[in-house]
């Protein structure tokens, strides 16, 4: 007991992030994944390498049947048809019902009017959590679509934290923006995550992946939401500050970031987590 209390007087967060990563070891909750085809291979090995159960179904059929047995679902518009949005919009409304978390991913969400209007009316389904980069969370905030580069952001992380805090007070959700300090504020307090390298940025669906982490993190304590999204951005990070000790270029990256994020320990996460108060 002594040295538990030493180790949140050293490094609080540490010691949140490895109750969140050790109970979802434990507990191995299962994922509802709606994603895109892009991110689908490493979202799952993604969330296999931190414990998680992921199930990527995404059926209108199948929701009734199917999503009532899952601990979260996470929503990700990056390859979004009007066919699977209303797959979408009802795994949403089963989760809200059953007092389940769900997470939403706006990729992209500036690039057409379509995908801003579909991510707005998820919005109305209050998701548990938004996570996007600085772009897609200010295009959220101003609900208009400018200028896009696709999936990437055009804007720092920090550039975004005032539209992030907007929107969590007006949809009632947790922001969370992804960058080279990813940030999570509740509309009034704002935290940031440090662990991460910048190259994996170049790899593909880096930030549908932590996205899932978050769902993941979330379904083990929704009831502290910003908590469990901050300690799974710092987790992932780190993730990826060990894998690029080993890495040669983004593909090994990606290769050494899912095991790295297998084999983090106790020690590890309570030494290197590093997440800091912003408000």
């Amino acid at each position: 007991m002594a040295d538990q209390k030493q180790q949140e007087v050293i490094n609080p967060w540490g010691v949140k992030s490895w109750t969140y990563l050790s109970s979802l070891r434990q507990q191995s909750p299962l994922i509802q994944c709606i994603t895109n085809f892009v991110s689908m291979d490493i979202m799952a090995n993604t969330l296999l390498a931190a414990g998680a159960s992921p199930a990527m179904v995404h059926s209108i059929l199948e929701i009734p049947d199917f999503t009532p047995h899952i601990q979260s679902v996470l929503i990700n518009v990056g390859t979004l048809t009007p066919d699977w949005l209303p797959a979408m919009k009802a795994a949403a409304s089963v989760a809200n019902q059953l007092g389940k978390p769900w997470v939403l991913d706006p990729a992209a969400v500036g690039a057409s009017s379509f995908r801003l209007k579909a991510c707005l009316e998820l919005i109305e389904l209050k998701p548990t959590v938004i996570r996007g980069n600085g772009s897609e969370i200010i295009t959220l905030s101003m609900a208009s679509i400018g200028s896009t580069k696709g999936a990437d952001s055009l804007h720092e992380s920090s550039d975004a934290i005032e539209s992030a805090k907007s929107l969590a007070k007006s949809s009632g959700s947790i922001v969370a923006i992804s960058g080279s300090v990813d940030f999570v504020t509740d509309g009034e307090r704002v935290v940031g995550a440090h662990n991460g390298v910048p190259m994996m940025q170049k790899i593909t669906a880096s930030g549908c992946s932590v996205t899932a982490l978050i769902a993941a993190f979330v379904a083990i304590d929704p009831t502290h939401a910003f908590e469990a999204t901050a300690s799974a951005f710092s987790v992932f990070g780190l993730a990826g500050d060990i894998g690029m000790e080993l890495a040669k270029g983004p593909a090994s990256l990606r290769m050494h970031l899912i095991d790295s994020l297998h084999r983090l320990d106790q020690d590890t996460v309570l030494d290197r987590v590093t997440i800091t108060s912003f408000s």
